[in-house]
């Protein structure tokens, strides 16, 4: 079997074994900021910046955020929704020599504590917001959360003045407010009031740049430590991949959230790299997206499959994605049936992507031009090694055509678990290989198709049953919205598949028609022995189909049971 069976099949005009230098993320900002000084920068919502704008207002903010603390062996707490305020404050951050921590704008208090103490997070940068403030606010008074200092930005000062105006009349009788008196709480103003950076630290490529807080392959939040080194790499690779793209010249929509790595890389970091303005939404909202796709005319768009299928289901129109012409789907596994109607709907391709937290995080993708193969994840991106090793035993490479464990290794690869050093071994071997926790089959060409998770395979009577193909068989049907397998207790059997559906609005799809839909299309062992038809399924903070809350809320049925 060749080494590297893929560099075969490679586009035109991309080669694998590529040079990819180490590098910082300040440093490719700056090369951003003289290059593209006088393109715009950031949009949001109606609002422009430059480059040049955007290289002042970091090197202020960088200054600010020295002078509270910021610096070498900090962590530095982002908890902000997509905005010029999250962009701002990462690239001071890590141009103060800091470490980036990202929390989600949607975690309970209980979360962003446990995040703060494990990462021993001293400064949160945040918005004066609901419910974003007050969470933020009962951090700074727990004793035991390590959080000092709250960074605080006003909404609407990012906003367009006639915006601005009318969100601080309304925000005014029911916004939140950040007490004026409390000398923990520096307004984010005054950090772009600093004078620019005099002497920045002298940044190494091997430093850590972001500390990411993942479930990884045990289901346990932990922090993966992406170095700047692994996150320029990335950045690199996916903007080697995107042949099409022109420097200085795309327009990259920015709805997935930045605090998902897989956001933060693709829709701010290689797009900002490559000189693109980045369309920031600060949510996922229809009647928001659309307006903004007929404003910007935007070209590159980055996204999950429920976002691209909710684009579908809403209506979306031909003339309004008339401009885009590079479409890549992470985060999940993307239906064929999602891509083939998207693409009839856009007239671009629709790329399958796949990375994980601890590549920082893209590793394989479709070719954007070249052959994409439904149904699977692509080709290494450059410079990514790629393994299928056996199950039983991790240190043998399977040839093509064989199922295993995917394996990976590269410049993009993680330094390890934040503290956790017996976790960093589980899957980080002494080969450099990074155990993914994916099942996958790699054909002759290099293609990888992802059968599931290993954690996620169904054992039915000694079979092995993987979600993805009966969820593939379910959207093949018109009346399907969503779809998610999981596996459930069986006294006879041991597990069986337990299919949970979101119908379309105003279809009349009944759980027995389902299951004679998918008699021709999945084995006996396959069929789902409960089928629940619900108005909505559960979702993850970037819109990805959660199984994890399913599968507590079968685990308490059967407790109960």
């Amino acid at each position: 079997m060749a080494t590297h069976p893929w560099t075969a099949a490679y586009p035109a005009g991309i080669a694998w074994d590529r040079e990819i230098p180490p590098e910082t993320l300040p440093a490719i900002l700056d090369q951003a900021v003289r290059r593209f000084g006088n393109r715009p920068a950031l949009e949001f919502l109606g609002r422009r910046w430059s480059y040049a704008e955007l290289g002042r207002m970091v090197d202020r903010a960088a200054e600010g955020l020295r002078r509270l603390g910021a610096g070498p062996g900090r962590r530095v707490g982002l908890h902000l929704p997509n905005s010029p305020f999250f962009v701002v404050a990462y690239f001071a951050a890590l141009k103060a020599g800091a470490t980036v921590t990202s929390f989600s704008p949607l975690h309970v208090e209980a979360e962003m504590a446990a995040q703060a103490v494990d990462a021993d997070c001293r400064l949160l940068v945040t918005l004066d917001l609901d419910p974003l403030l007050p969470r933020a606010m009962a951090l700074l008074e727990r004793a035991d959360v390590p959080v000092e200092r709250l960074v605080v930005a006003r909404f609407a000062d990012a906003l367009p003045w006639a915006k601005g105006v009318a969100f601080r009349l309304l925000k005014a009788r029911r916004g939140a407010k950040a007490p004026a008196e409390d000398v923990r709480i520096t307004p984010y103003e005054d950090l772009l009031a600093s004078p620019p950076i005099a002497q920045a630290p002298e940044l190494q490529p091997e430093d850590l740049a972001v500390l990411q807080y993942t479930g990884g392959t045990t289901g346990v939040p932990k922090g993966a430590m992406l170095t700047h080194r692994n996150l320029c790499a990335n950045l690199r690779q996916v903007n080697a991949w995107f042949i099409g793209c022109r420097e200085g010249e795309e327009r990259t929509l920015a709805v997935i959230p930045f605090f998902h790595v897989f956001a933060m890389t693709v829709a701010m970091n290689a797009a900002l790299a490559r000189g693109s303005e980045i369309v920031m939404l600060p949510r996922f909202e229809w009647t928001l997206l659309r307006r903004t796709l007929r404003r910007t005319r935007p070209t590159v768009f980055p996204g999950v499959p429920t976002l691209f299928k909710a684009v579908l289901d809403q209506g979306g129109t031909a003339e309004e994605l008339g401009s885009v012409k590079a479409c890549i789907s992470g985060g999940a596994p993307l239906p064929a049936q999602v891509k083939a109607e998207f693409e009839r709907l856009a007239g671009c391709t629709l790329v399958e992507g796949y990375g994980l937290t601890e590549a920082a995080p893209v590793c394989f993708c479709n070719p954007l031009v070249g052959e994409n193969r439904t149904g699977t994840i692509g080709l290494p991106l450059p410079g990514v090694e790629a393994e299928i090793r056996a199950l039983d035993e991790p240190g043998r490479t399977l040839p093509p055509g064989e199922r295993g464990e995917l394996c990976l290794r590269g410049p993009n690869v993680m330094a390890g678990y934040w503290r956790r050093p017996e976790d960093t071994a589980a899957v980080l071997g002494a080969d450099g290989f990074l155990r993914t926790g994916d099942v996958g089959i790699m054909d002759g060409d290099g293609y990888v198709t992802l059968v599931d998770r290993i954690k996620d395979l169904i054992l039915v009577s000694g079979f092995n049953v993987y979600p993805r193909v009966i969820e593939e068989a379910i959207y093949h049907h018109p009346d399907v919205a969503a779809a998610t397998v999981l596996g459930m207790p069986d006294p006879y059997r041991g597990e069986s598949p337990a299919a949970f559906v979101q119908p379309r609005p105003g279809s009349r799809l009944t759980a027995e028609a389902l299951r004679d839909f998918l008699k021709d299309r999945l084995s006996p062992v396959e069929m789902p022995r409960h089928i629940e038809l619900r108005e909505e399924l559960p979702r993850t903070v970037v819109g990805k189909l959660s199984r994890k809350e399913l599968r507590a809320e079968l685990l308490q049925k059967t407790g109960e049971g």
